[in-house]
């Protein structure tokens, strides 16, 4: 079987833009945030990222078909945050060219219009240890020009808040169901790294409500093997629930 004999979803491309996200990362503890994340991230433990990490998200280590292979109790977890030895991926509610996350509130901080999960952990996973993001429907109301809160912190507040917070801040990627953003730019404004197949250039600067760093030529996300293709259908999500979250 080849991947130009079937049709890849929009869905399975964004597993594999959210698997890259870990790879090279070595013996770290993922922590992937919502299904396609969590799917993207035992496809890496399944193949080039052999030494990564997983967890049940509560106290155990587990391997990549989510049986139990170590204890992880709170207070590891958290050592292992604070040493940096963590790749979360997060979702965001807004996120701006920056990479400033909020996942708190929407509207003004003394009267909002919509109250959300709150700050939580976003601030220290963003200061100790890599933060990706996953966004399932990219459109303007997310990718704005501000956000209305900084949950998580974004390039230009690590920069203002001087050497501590910019030591381990790191963004990887940022990845849609239109494509995958960087910010590999002189001033770390978000750049978009590759659209996926099918997504046009247009499409992407309609739902996003800033200037994005584009590439002359922008890339798309790469094909899936067969093999991949095969652990994301018969292994890991059987039942496709993957294309609940981003249909096609």
């Amino acid at each position: 079987m080849t991947t130009s004999a079937v049709r890849v979803t929009r869905a399975e491309y964004c597993v594999i833009a959210c698997a890259e996200a870990w790879r090279d990362n070595g013996e770290v503890l993922a922590s992937p945030m919502g299904l396609i994340p969590s799917v993207g991230a035992r496809l890496a433990r399944h193949t080039f990222s052999p030494d990564l990490l997983l967890t049940d998200g509560e106290a155990m280590l587990v391997g990549p078909d989510g049986r139990p292979e170590g204890w992880l109790p709170y207070r590891r977890h958290l050592a292992m945050v604070t040493g940096g030895r963590r790749h979360v991926m997060m979702g965001a509610s807004q996120i701006d060219r920056f990479g400033n996350q909020n996942i708190s509130c929407i509207g003004a901080w003394e009267r909002p219009a919509r109250q959300l999960l709150g700050v939580r952990g976003a601030p220290v996973n963003t200061l100790n240890n890599p933060v990706s993001y996953w966004v399932p429907k990219h459109s303007t109301r997310v990718f704005v020009p501000k956000v209305d809160m900084i949950s998580g912190v974004g390039y230009d507040s690590a920069a203002a808040a001087g050497p501590s917070a910019t030591r381990y801040h790191r963004i990887p990627r940022v990845v849609s169901n239109l494509g995958v953003f960087d910010f590999a730019t002189p001033d770390h404004s978000m750049r978009l790294a590759s659209l996926h197949p099918g997504v046009t250039l247009d499409e992407v600067g309609e739902a996003t409500a800033f200037a994005l760093a584009v590439a002359d030529e922008p890339a798309y996300t790469r094909e899936p093997t067969p093999e991949e293709l095969r652990l994301i259908r018969e292994v890991i999500d059987p039942d496709g629930l993957r294309e609940r979250e981003v249909r096609p």
